[in-house]
């Protein structure tokens, strides 16, 4: 019989799920498929939204079909536990339903990040594919008519940063739930890998690639190598589809692009404050209601 993932790495976007994700990889006892990020059980929604520059390349990865879903996990084997990481999931509540209804009950993790620090390096990542073309702030204005445009959610940066109301129905409806925050992951990754592993109950050893950063973040020097790497084309689109991305592979393209890195100016602070104020609710729920240890987000959010 074919086993579907029995815990799923819901979200949020740019906290520190790529890094996760191979991290579980790297177990034995686990499966992670080999496309990263599936977002089958949001694919409805977001396959229409894709009128921002770029999107539509983005979407050709999404699973939207049922038999593709499964298809992904036709190699697992004797894994004890089967894992889907899609950041999207979280985002979409009203999914949950479909969720219940293919996989039943899996165990659910979620990752949290100071939500300035996550909503900057969502702008960063669309800046290095060389599809953001508005300053920091500029863009946080733009979101609601970006949401009118129907580009897809990755440019919703407020929206991506926003936490308590979908973090609490996913609370709600499923019986295991570890929340995590990529402050404590980078803090000390092996405390919070042998955490995740009792959490999914398979052995608590640590994993080979304990060492390795994933997804640095941050801007590069323009050239053909780091454009062939980040910019949504057709050419990498089509690379994509015949070379898949193994650990191995992402470890080359980490050490590569490592080389053309450079620094990204600080966050402004007309930015900062505007987020601040926006989140400021927020994050008070999350700490205050689903006790999230929030003494590593921006001081701002301490007073």
């Amino acid at each position: 019989m074919m086993k579907l993932p029995n815990f799923l790495v819901v979200g949020f976007p740019k906290c520190g799920s790529t890094a996760l994700h191979y991290y579980l990889e790297a177990h034995p006892s686990i499966y992670m498929p080999t496309q990263k990020e599936l977002h089958y059980f949001t694919s409805d929604k977001l396959i229409k939204l894709n009128k921002g520059p770029g999107d539509k390349e983005v979407k050709k990865f999404m699973i939207t079909e049922k038999s593709a879903y499964k298809a992904a996990y036709k190699n697992v084997k004797n894994e004890k536990m089967v894992g889907d990481a899609s950041p999207s999931y979280i985002n979409h509540p009203d999914r949950i339903p479909k969720i219940k209804a293919l996989l039943g009950e899996p165990k659910i993790i979620i990752l949290l990040r100071d939500p300035i620090k996550r909503a900057y390096s969502n702008y960063l990542h669309l800046k290095r594919e060389q599809r953001e073309h508005l300053s920091f702030y500029e863009a946080l204005k733009a979101e609601e008519q970006r949401k009118r445009d129907k580009y897809s959610d990755f440019w919703y940066y407020h929206f991506n940063s926003t936490y308590f109301e979908k973090v609490d129905a996913f609370v709600k409806a499923f019986d295991d739930v570890l929340i995590i925050t990529q402050e404590e992951l980078n803090q000390d990754t092996t405390k919070k890998a042998l955490e995740v592993y009792k959490f999914l109950g398979v052995e608590e050893l640590i994993p080979e690639n304990i060492e390795q950063r994933y997804n640095a973040g941050g801007l590069y020097k323009d050239n053909w190598i780091t454009r062939t790497f980040l910019r949504q084309s057709k050419l990498r689109s089509g690379i994509k589809r015949v070379l898949p991305i193994t650990p191995k592979m992402k470890r080359i393209k980490e050490r590569v692009m490592a080389k053309y890195q450079k620094s990204a100016p600080p966050i402004p602070l007309e930015a900062e404050n505007y987020l601040v104020d926006k989140c400021w609710g927020d994050v008070k729920k999350i700490e205050e209601k689903l006790h999230v240890d929030i003494s590593l987000w921006n001081k701002k959010f301490l007073n």
